[in-house]
């Protein structure tokens, strides 16, 4: 069977997605922060490794990749993020801003660079970055949330080199809009329950291939304006 390996896999859309691929006996390499806090995680049943794993940390990330060294992976989803303020022009909160483009931006880009060898040895090869249309330059309607969009926007340009960097290794690297969703970060008025969420992204994941390379995907499929 593949193997897929998830950042931010002990709740909301991490912990979605780690519960629909072990259903179906996928081998998932299960990442999180907290992990002695990850009851959850650890109650799903499947072929599962936990990792601790501190995205931002450089070490942390080199020591996973060199023990995984002899796996393929054939699904890297970078799903870590973080998003702590709503503040509006005149009130940003810049310390925050700070840790959104560590874990959103940076984070994404040091996972890739680290597990690049080990996606490309697999038979999907694929990438794909939990970005969100918050994002997206185009679809600015009202202000605020400066540091969560803008660390988003930046990932999709990570997201949008990588494609071009690893397209000669058969690498697809996509972003992904997970919805508005019911988690702790989406809050309970969100449009759309996390199963919902993981099952479409889920759809898309399975399906990416080589002439998506560099797309910016809905949940559903749909295609994203930048």
């Amino acid at each position: 069977m593949p193997t897929i390996l998830i950042t931010g896999a002990n709740r909301g859309i991490g912990l979605a997605l780690v519960k629909s691929f072990a259903k179906d006996g996928w081998k998932i390499h299960a990442c999180c922060r907290n992990l002695e806090r990850a009851k959850k995680l650890k109650a799903v049943s499947g072929d599962i490794t936990p990792h601790k794993l501190d995205v931002t940390d450089k070490l942390k990330v080199e020591s996973l990749a060199r023990g995984l060294a002899d796996e393929p992976i054939d699904i890297l989803v970078n799903n870590a993020g973080v998003y702590n303020t709503r503040e509006g022009f005149g009130s940003t909160d810049y310390e925050a801003w700070t840790e959104m483009l560590a874990v959103n931006t940076q984070s994404p880009l040091r996972m890739v660079e680290h597990f690049a060898d080990l996606v490309a040895r697999s038979e999907r090869k694929v990438i794909a970055n939990l970005s969100s249309r918050l994002g997206s330059i185009s679809a600015v309607e009202k202000g605020g949330s400066y540091p969560y969009r803008t660390s988003k926007c930046a990932l999709n340009m990570v997201t949008k080199l990588l494609s071009v960097d690893l397209a000669d290794r058969g690498i697809t690297t996509i972003a992904l809009h997970p919805g508005w969703v019911q988690t702790d970060m989406g809050g309970e008025d969100a449009d759309i329950d996390v199963e919902k969420s993981a099952s479409g992204l889920r759809s898309v994941l399975e399906r990416a291939d080589p002439s998506q390379n560099g797309g910016f995907f809905n949940y559903d499929g749909a295609a994203i304006s930048w």
